[in-house]
C-alpha cells in the first residue's frame, strides 16, 4: 500500500466519521431531543425558545456535516472542531459528570485531526473558504502529528466510556439491564476495566489488530442504546472513524520510526 493511497483513505474516513457526528447530532435536533433543554439551560434559555431553537441548529449541523462530503472547507471544519467542544462541554455546565465531555473526543478530534492534514489555508478568508482537494498529499512531519493526535483522541473516547461504566451511568445501566443481564453493575465495572485497559494500550502503543478489534466493539456496542438507537449510532461516527484512522496511519508511523532507527 503506497503513502498516497494511506493518505486517500486516512482523509476520506475522517470526512464521513465527522459528517455522520454531525448529521447525527443534527437529527436530534430535529426531534427535539428533550435533554437539549438542559443545556440550552446553561445559557439562560428557556424551554419554549429551547425547542424553537432546536430544529434550527439541528439544520444548521446537519448542512455543515454534509458539506464535508461534497464541499469540504477549512472554516467547516474549524466550526466543527468549536462547536464539537462546546457541545460536548455543555454536559459537565449543565451538571452531568465532567468525563462525558472526554468520552465524546471522537466528536471534536476527528474534525479537529482532519484539519491538521489539510492545513489552515493561509491568512485570508478565501483559504479558508475555498473547496479542499480530498486527494492532496500530505507530508511527513504533518502525518506524525496527526498520528500522536489520533492515539490522544482515541484514547480519551476510550477511557471516558470505560469511566462512565465504572461510575455507573444511568443510561448505561438501562442498556446492559435492556440486553437482559441480570446484574448490570457487575457487567459495566468489567466493560469498564476492559476499556480503560484497551484506552491504556492505544496510548502506550497502539497495535493494527487491537485496533481492529476496538473498531468492532465500539461500533456494535454503541447499537444498544434504549431510544433512537440510529441516531445515537451515526453520532458516534467520530468514534469510529478516528479508531479506523489511527489503524490506517500506523503504517506510516512504524515507515518513519524505522528509517530513524537505521538512520541512527
Amino acid at each position: 500500500m503506497n503513502a498516497l493511497t494511506i493518505e486517500k483513505k486516512l482523509i476520506h474516513t475522517l470526512r464521513v466519521a465527522s459528517a455522520m457526528c454531525f448529521i447525527g447530532h443534527g437529527a436530534f435536533g430535529i426531534i427535539t431531543k428533550k435533554i437539549w433543554l438542559n443545556y440550552f439551560a446553561v445559557f439562560g434559555i428557556g424551554p419554549a425558545l429551547g425547542n424553537h431553537l432546536m430544529p434550527w441548529l439541528g439544520t444548521v449541523d446537519i448542512l455543515i456535516g454534509l458539506s464535508l462530503l461534497f464541499y469540504p472547507t477549512r472554516a467547516f471544519l474549524l466550526w466543527l472542531v468549536i462547536w464539537g467542544t462546546v457541545t460536548a462541554l455543555l454536559r459537565p455546565l449543565s451538571g452531568e459528570p465532567f468525563i462525558e465531555a472526554i468520552e465524546r473526543a471522537g466528536n471534536y478530534g476527528a474534525p479537529l485531526v482532519l484539519l491538521l492534514l489539510f492545513g489552515m489555508g493561509g491568512k485570508t478568508l478565501k483559504g479558508w473558504f475555498a473547496a479542499i482537494d480530498p486527494d492532496l498529499s500530505v507530508d511527513e512531519k504533518t502525518l506524525a502529528k496527526a498520528t500522536a493526535v489520533l492515539r490522544v483522541v482515541v484514547f480519551l473516547l476510550l477511557a471516558g466510556h470505560g469511566w462512565l461504566n465504572l461510575i455507573e451511568k444511568k443510561g448505561l445501566m438501562d442498556q446492559y439491564t435492556s440486553l437482559g443481564f441480570s446484574n448490570p453493575v457487575q457487567v459495566a465495572h468489567i466493560v469498564g476495566i476492559f476499556e480503560l485497559l484497551a484506552a491504556a494500550t492505544v496510548l502506550i502503543r497502539p497495535l493494527r489488530p487491537v485496533l481492529i478489534a476496538l473498531l468492532v466493539w465500539k461500533m456494535g456496542t454503541e447499537l444498544f442504546y434504549p431510544h433512537w438507537e440510529v441516531f445515537e449510532w451515526i453520532e458516534r461516527g467520530g468514534s469510529y472513524g478516528s479508531i479506523l484512522a489511527l489503524f490506517l496511519i500506523l503504517p506510516r508511523a512504524s515507515s518513519r520510526s524505522q528509517k530513524v532507527s537505521l538512520a541512527t
